[in-house]
């Protein structure tokens, strides 16, 4: 979350700078507009059920950073989430453990509940829910047990692939943790890889990275930003070259003003002045069961927005 990374204007830009970058009004045929109150802000699209050969989904995954679960859940947030019916919801930025979880999400009789909640109360955590009990779950990163500390990730298998829910660590005010986020990415990577080798993997959480200009409204003032640096970029562009598919980009390369976080300051969501730092990413075999990767820009409860993975896996 870029929030927490450096001071921002209202416009989303970097303190330092006083540049503003003009919103590019370019309409998207395929838009519709969610009331005239927000046509400008509120975008959503029809979801593609069917893959490319006309496979209907039979697996939908949401992720969502929830910014605090419990305050989440006082939002209704929750509502959203099962009225879904998503097989598997994953949560990242939970800030509590299972004890002190809402009893809306952790006595559902309906999914299984992995809680990995970090050591430090009230920061970071993720929480995986899933209709079908997976085969295994592991927490963090096996090998790299000095990333553990935080609750950064969960790992479920199932028969046809691995599930990874990350929310992966911010640089910081002052990109104070850079060097940290270098070291995280270079062990993640080549977990990702281990898991790869073995089965499909689909990636889903905060990665904390706007990986290209279109994926920020402002680039041009927030090069130095913590989500935005080059390091950052070029290391997520090293995963992808693991045979790995940004999902939203390889259905929507030029889709533009699609974002799934707005900090809470000077009405950035209102002017959706925002960055696409939540993803889907999955092995590139699994690309032909692909049917939608959706930005659930319209529901509210958090600074981020969920997003959704529907596949039809064979």
């Amino acid at each position: 979350m870029p929030k927490k990374g450096s001071k921002r204007n209202s416009d989303g830009s970097n303190e330092n700078s006083k540049k503003k970058v003009k919103a590019n009004n370019k309409k998207d045929p395929e838009l519709k507009e969610a009331g005239d109150s927000n046509a400008e802000v509120v975008k959503t699209y029809p979801v593609k059920e069917y893959t490319s050969d006309g496979r209907k989904f039979n697996l939908k995954i949401v992720s969502w950073n929830v910014a605090g679960l419990r305050a989440c859940v006082k939002k209704s947030g929750h509502e959203w989430m099962f009225e879904s019916d998503a097989d598997i919801i994953c949560l990242q930025e939970i800030k509590c453990d299972a004890k002190n979880a809402p009893v809306e999400i952790k006595d559902r009789t309906d999914y299984s509940v992995h809680w990995n909640p970090g050591e430090k109360a009230g920061h970071n955590g993720v929480c995986l829910l899933s209709k079908t009990e997976p085969l295994s779950v592991k927490f963090g990163i096996p090998e790299k047990p000095e990333h553990s500390a935080e609750g950064r990730t969960i790992t479920a298998e199932y028969d046809k692939f691995y599930l990874v829910t990350c929310y992966v660590p911010n640089s910081g005010r002052g990109l104070v943790r850079l060097e940290y986020r270098k070291t995280w990415d270079e062990d993640f990577r080549a977990y990702l890889k281990s898991l790869d080798e073995k089965k499909p993997v689909i990636l889903c959480g905060d990665l904390n990275v706007a990986h290209e200009e279109i994926d920020l409204k402002n680039p041009k003032t927030n090069k130095k930003t913590a989500g935005f640096t080059l390091q950052e970029r070029d290391e997520f562009k090293a995963l992808l070259k693991q045979d790995l598919i940004d999902t939203f980009r390889k259905l929507y390369p030029d889709r533009e003003g699609a974002y799934s976080f707005w900090t809470y300051m000077g009405g950035a969501r209102a002017k959706n002045v925002g960055w696409r730092l939540d993803y889907f990413v999955m092995s590139q075999r699994l690309e032909k069961d692909l049917c939608d990767s959706v930005i659930n820009a319209d529901v509210m409860g958090s600074d981020h927005c969920p997003v959704t993975l529907l596949a039809a896996l064979e």
